[in-house]
């Protein structure tokens, strides 16, 4: 009888793309733990685990060791530091990134290896997060008013579909790209929305809700956490600047789609 893995492998192809995996974490060794497990429990596996530890006081980075990920320790405060820090060491195809307290789907890396297969035009792959701490209406509410609104306001700012940050993958390539200059040193932007604006206007992303990552109701834990989250979105987009405007970016997308 053939194994979860065996079956996973069938189904993406003989040529699986190769996936390093990046998790940023901060004392946050409880939560990594589950994390890790869904990790290590997939259909297919990661070429690599990255673990990259912000400068944790607790057993974040055992617990890392413990399931044989690759511990890279980043003292810059900031989940963009860490997770770019990451990135960086990534030797996959593919990178894909989730957080310490997501819980990915057991086909996770298997759906982006076949995706990113069936489309080589894409430069990424993403797709929502369920909060699993909810109950079932405000699960809803929680994916109507702020999983949705966030795929499309970002989407009307970017002029491409927006990367979901507990739930994308990324070529590599395409990272090495714009790695010099993403804003991986400030810590108040949004690393995913910082990300996406390095990404060229046209460039195509793909949005797959069913590529399910469970999530933390953090964002929702009082007013105080969403007035900081929206702060940094807009601070995100002022450190852009003018250039980057949704108006030049929608044009720029339109003016290369009529050209021969």
């Amino acid at each position: 009888m053939e194994t979860r893995q065996e079956r996973g492998r069938r189904r993406a192809g003989n040529h699986v793309t190769r996936i390093s995996v990046v998790v940023p974490v901060k004392n946050d060794a409880r939560e990594l733990d589950l994390c890790l497990l869904a990790i290590t429990g997939q259909t297919i596996s990661a070429l690599e685990i990255i673990v990259v530890d912000n400068d944790s006081s607790d057993d974040s980075a055992l617990v890392a060791r413990r399931h044989g990920a690759i511990v890279i320790p980043e003292r810059k405060r900031g989940i963009w530091a860490a997770a770019a820090t990451g990135f960086d060491h990534a030797s996959g195809d593919v990178i894909a990134r989730c957080d310490a307290d997501s819980r990915p789907d057991d086909d996770w890396l298997e759906r982006i290896a076949i995706e990113l297969d069936a489309h080589p035009e894409a430069v990424a792959i993403t797709g929502p997060g369920r909060f699993y701490e909810l109950g079932p209406v405000r699960r809803v509410l929680a994916d109507i008013f702020y999983m949705r609104a966030y795929f499309v306001l970002a989407h009307g700012a970017l002029a491409h579909r927006p990367l979901f940050g507990s739930n994308f993958a990324i070529r590599t390539d395409v990272w090495r790209d714009v790695s010099a200059r993403v804003h991986r040193d400030d810590p108040d932007v949004h690393d995913d929305f910082d990300l996406s604006y390095h990404l060229d206007p046209c460039s195509t992303v793909l949005v797959d809700r069913r590529l399910q990552v469970g999530i933390s109701s953090r964002p929702f834990s009082g007013a105080a956490s969403m007035l900081v989250r929206t702060r940094r979105a807009m601070h995100t987009v002022a450190v852009h600047g003018v250039g980057e405007h949704p108006i030049h970016r929608w044009r720029r997308r339109l003016v290369r789609s009529v050209r021969p």
